[in-house]
């Protein structure tokens, strides 16, 4: 038995012996994250054909409207010098008319005396944009917001305008972002914003900027004595400049926003832009009546290409031009200032807004005709020998070939300027003609009148 037992341990031991002992052996394998997706990269969208008019403000506040989408981010204009005294820069702005429609900017005088101008009114509410055009207000008039209550029917587009993307940010009343932002954005600011302060701010690509207001108040003191000495005191509210704020996540170039820029539109509107989206001029001098709820719109031009150019390198701001600064509007103006003649030129085109007085003219872009050229020059230190003669001549002519086409292109833009402005300045006459007779008729009907009032019964 005990013989049996020793052999059967002998045979599981053999058995183990001939399977052998089996190890395994762990391998490492490492493998490599996948690298983060690039920044994805805020390409300009192309900016849609625009329809570009003048319109004629009216002398009450309209009515408000209610539009299913925003309006388009804004367009470039640089407003030429004050034509007289007391011109006032109206427009630049996107207005209603079945569609978002360009109201051209331009130069005019108030339709009378004690008139003051009054910007747009763009509102999101609960998803909608509210719109009042911009209007004269008479004097003691102030704007009123549409109240929360009232009941305003959505605005019927156009026969062929395909909507747009709500408005896209907080509910309130707001401005259209910068040039060349992502459409559908609104950029939160106080009742009274001219549209045009946001020209020189970068494009924004999400929700973040915003306008605040610099407001400086001066106190005016008038004692009045009577029986008893009484004091009135008037607070009056000047708003000379607004602040752009934006955090970096907001702008197209991750860069962060807090500039201050004046709040008069002409000022703002002649700033340098970040991305100079040029408005189309105007194909009609005649201006169209603004936009009346259950009206019909009044007829449109076609629509136009947009001019769009890259980004400029550098700050976001820049100043206005030392023309426009001179010409502030808070600033007193001279008994002798005359309207500018229609026969000063630019660099041999007549312009009919420039002034032949103080500094040398400039044109709507700001440049000087006598100014001089840079020219380029040509540094090649790594290069082992010379250029041939006959590379040298390409060369220069390749080079007089670029600066001919730069000086037609402006000399094109010029000339598109030039019949603007001398469509504008045709339409201010005809204006101050019919205020002229409207004004002669009046002193006559006041002349009758008293003549009939002394006659005896």
């Amino acid at each position: 038995m005990a013989k049996k037992s020793v052999a059967k341990k002998i045979a599981v031991l053999g058995m183990i012996l001939m399977t052998g002992c089996t190890v395994e052996r762990t391998r490492t394998v490492y493998v490599e994250r996948p690298a983060p997706p690039p920044p994805v990269r805020h390409v300009e969208p192309a900016p849609a054909p625009v329809v570009s008019v003048y319109v004629d403000p009216p002398l009450v506040q309209p009515e408000p409207v209610a539009i299913s989408w925003a309006p388009p981010p804004l367009l470039v204009e640089s407003p030429p010098p004050p034509p007289f005294d007391d011109a006032v820069w109206i427009g630049g702005y996107w207005v209603w008319h079945g569609n978002w429609v360009w109201a051209h900017g331009r130069w005019v005088a108030p339709p009378r005396s004690g008139y003051t101008w009054v910007h747009p009114y763009y509102e999101n509410r609960d998803g909608m944009v509210i719109f009042v055009d911009g209007f004269w207000a008479a004097p003691g008039i102030r704007f009123e917001p549409p109240p929360p209550h009232l009941s305003i029917s959505i605005s019927v587009a156009a026969v062929g305008v395909v909507p747009g993307p709500r408005p896209v940010g907080p509910s309130g009343v707001f401005i259209p972002p910068p040039p060349g932002s992502r459409v559908g954005l609104i950029v939160p600011a106080p009742i009274g914003t001219p549209p045009a302060v946001v020209t020189s701010a970068p494009p924004v690509v999400n929700v973040g900027m915003r306008i605040t207001n610099n407001n400086n108040v001066t106190n005016n003191v008038t004692n009045n004595v009577t029986n008893n000495k009484t004091t009135n005191v008037t607070n009056v509210t000047n708003i000379t400049n607004v602040t752009i704020v934006a955090p970096p996540s907001a702008t197209a170039n991750g860069q962060a926003v807090n500039s201050s820029v004046p709040a008069q539109a002409h000022l703002a509107a002649a700033m340098k832009p970040v991305l100079r989206v040029a408005a189309p001029a105007v194909n009609s001098a005649k201006p169209i009546p603004s936009y009346v709820p259950g009206r019909p719109p009044a007829a449109l031009p076609p629509a136009q290409m947009v001019r769009q150019e890259p980004m400029a390198q550098g700050g976001n701001h820049a100043q206005a031009p030392q023309s426009m600064q001179q010409n502030m509007p808070t600033q007193p103006v001279t008994q002798n200032a005359q309207r500018p003649s229609p026969h000063a030129t630019v660099e041999g085109v007549a312009h009919p807004d420039m002034a032949q007085q103080g500094n040398h003219p400039q044109n709507a872009q700001g440049i000087q005709p006598n100014a001089p050229r840079p020219m380029p020059q040509q540094t090649a230190p790594n290069q082992p020998e010379p250029a041939s003669a006959h590379d040298q001549t390409n060369h220069g002519n390749n080079g007089t070939h670029q600066q001919d086409q730069e000086r037609r292109a402006q000399q094109a833009r010029q000339k598109e300027d030039n019949r603007h402005h001398e469509e504008q300045s045709r339409a201010e006459e005809r204006s101050k003609e019919e205020r002229e007779k409207e004004e002669q008729r009046k002193k006559k009907e006041g002349h009758h009148h008293e003549q009939d009032q002394q006659q005896p019964r």
